[in-house]
């Protein structure tokens, strides 16, 4: 049977059992609404155009913060794998941080910055960032030394031997650290804006819940999970994919 078949018998099951279950009040709505009762409040969210502003300001700060964060990350791991004692106190540093998640940094950032838009990139961005970083020190710290003694040979030095061998040999880690970077600062962000003052996903969920609409909860959370999984599947690896392969990493 093929996956896609198999995926869309295994959902279809889901909302079945989900839609007779409520009907059959074998649990409260506002426990767990109706599949049915989540369409119509997805409906009415993106007719009345609350879901699509939503959608456009949480992609506008994701955009900022992802893209800060590779670039961060990337200047981090560049300085880490070429200077030993950047590895050994900074590279310290970031492994500590890389375990403590991104939603802890909302309340300093609100006391720095004040609950604002630059809270949430904040925490966006170093949700990101340090993942982003080790994998760019390890791509760097991985490339073989047969390469780099090549290079050598034939003349390459510094700059020229980054630009040309070092960085490209580095391509698949860097792709991965991106893929990685890209779906912890997805994560970052619904939690940062549970916080926020909207608009946003993460500001619409929390608001629906204050105010006990738990169709609209759940509405969202499928939009955040299929969006995740979207963005992940159909651009990240393929992309990934498509460099293992070009690089000789996967058949």
């Amino acid at each position: 049977m093929h996956p896609t078949l198999k995926r869309i018998i295994f959902f279809t099951s889901i909302i079945a059992f989900w839609e007779i279950g409520s009907r059959l009040e074998l649990w409260l709505p506002i426990i767990l609404p109706s599949p049915t009762m989540v369409l119509d409040a997805l409906v009415t969210g993106f007719e009345d155009k609350t879901l699509i502003y939503d959608l456009v300001a949480s992609f506008k700060r994701l955009g900022v913060g992802l893209a800060l964060s590779l670039l961060i990350g990337s200047a981090l791991g560049v300085l880490l794998a070429k200077s030993k004692t950047a590895d050994e106190t900074i590279g310290t540093v970031i492994l500590a941080l890389q375990a403590v998640p991104s939603i802890v940094w909302l309340p300093l950032a609100i006391m720095w910055f004040g609950m604002n838009e630059t809270s949430v990139i904040f925490v966006v961005v170093l949700g990101g960032t340090f993942v982003m970083t080790l994998n760019m020190r390890s791509g760097i710290k991985n490339v073989h030394p047969l390469y780099i003694k090549a290079a050598q040979t034939m003349g390459s030095r510094g700059w020229d031997l980054f630009v040309r061998v070092i960085f490209p040999a580095s391509i698949p880690h860097v792709v991965t650290g991106a893929r990685l970077a890209w779906a912890f600062c997805w994560r970052a962000l619904m939690a940062g804006e549970l916080l926020s003052t909207g608009p946003g996903l993460g500001y619409t969920l929390r608001f629906a819940s204050d105010f006990g609409n738990m169709a609209l909860v759940i509405g969202v959370m499928i939009i955040i999970g299929i969006i995740g999984y979207i963005v992940d599947q159909l651009i990240f690896q393929r992309v990934e994919k498509t460099v293992l392969k070009r690089w000789g990493l996967e058949s």
